[in-house]
């Protein structure tokens, strides 16, 4: 017989008019979500334990096994809502190993999480600390928060050498700006290599901390080093005019096709007009990157040119020096293009 389905919102409000009817707060030490985390833990590892020893508490099945309850100990769990402490059960030969709160863990997986978020947002461990202090009321060291993080530096850096494919058919590469913090917080840009498998799947290749004034020594360095774990070739890398970058790709794969990204492209043709001609530009522009063939293109930029040119010749000399990087991609089919016309 099927149960009947549990409405979360009926519920929610059942327990919270249960709440202040008894005069529970909500949150707090002894609040209603702390009562509730501890009673679904709680109820879990009773789950568990019932799975440890093949029958459930009080069954008969139990009597003579060998192994059966040992009552049940108390212990204090770091949670994403504060300090929440728990009973877990015990058996008799020792042998029960939770997994939803393992043994000596002290925090759960939400609070590493948290951490991890905090440190990436530039704060100190100090900080850190305090902020659990202040909003949670939990006292988590400084050495406890290093730990947490320098695993995951550890983990970073064996992720960051593992072998790649050999062939990828495309490869993006594109920056994101982010928050570094060495010795000061800076916003500095961390290079991204996407890469697509020969199953169409995207793979996060590496991510390289620049400065801003990358060139073609830099780039040469990190393709190279995607070289060296196993990249062999790549058909097609879209990315973003980034100095250096294209003599780079065609230095370590020679025979790889170097595509600008056009939304790129037009983004800087924009910061050479007048905010009002935005959009006129915009649809003058449409036919270029459109166009049915490069022939085509070509045509339509002549048209474009012609209109444009007197007033903003920089633009024109902006798409005529990356031309030859610009279309590539019209020698493929429209649903190949959309992947590849952009990072």
């Amino acid at each position: 017989m099927d149960q009947p389905k549990i409405d979360p919102q009926q519920l929610a409000q059942q327990l919270l008019a249960q709440a202040k009817t008894d005069g529970v707060e909500l949150v707090g030490p002894n609040g209603l979500l702390n009562q509730l985390t501890a009673s679904v833990l709680e109820t879990a590892l009773e789950a568990e334990m019932d799975e440890h020893l093949g029958y459930e508490k009080h069954q008969v099945e139990g009597r003579n096994t060998g192994n059966s309850r040992n009552g049940r100990r108390s212990k204090t769990v770091l949670t994403e809502i504060g300090p929440v402490q728990i009973q877990v059960p015990r058996d008799t030969d020792a042998s029960f190993d939770p997994q939803i709160v393992k043994k000596r863990q002290r925090r759960l997986t939400g609070v590493d999480e948290i951490i991890l978020s905090l440190s990436a947002k530039g704060l100190t461990t100090g900080e850190i600390a305090a902020h659990f202090d202040d909003v949670y009321g939990a006292t988590v060291s400084k050495e406890t928060i290093s730990k947490i993080t320098d695993k995951v530096l550890a983990e970073m850096t064996e992720w960051s050498v593992r072998p790649l494919d050999p062939v990828y058919p495309v490869l993006f590469i594109d920056a994101i700006h982010v928050k570094i913090r060495d010795g000061q917080v800076t916003n500095r840009p961390v290079y991204v290599a996407i890469g697509v498998t020969v199953d169409g799947h995207r793979d996060i290749l590496g991510l390289w901390a620049g400065d801003g004034g990358e060139g073609a020594k830099f780039w040469l360095a990190v393709l190279t080093e995607i070289k060296n774990r196993g990249t062999g070739d790549v058909c097609i890398v879209v990315c973003d005019g980034l100095k250096g970058l294209p003599e780079a790709i065609t230095t370590v794969w020679d025979r790889a096709i170097v595509q600008t990204c056009v939304i790129h492209l037009l983004r800087n043709t924009f910061r050479y007009a007048s905010r009002r001609y935005w959009d006129e530009m915009s649809r003058d522009l449409r036919p270029v990157y459109t166009a049915a063939t490069e022939a085509a293109a070509g045509e339509r930029f002549d048209e474009f040119a012609a209109k444009w040119g007197p007033r903003y010749p920089a633009i024109i000399r902006l798409w005529h020096s990356a031309w030859s990087e610009f279309v590539p991609f019209l020698d493929y089919d429209p649903e190949i293009r959309r992947v590849i016309c952009s990072t």
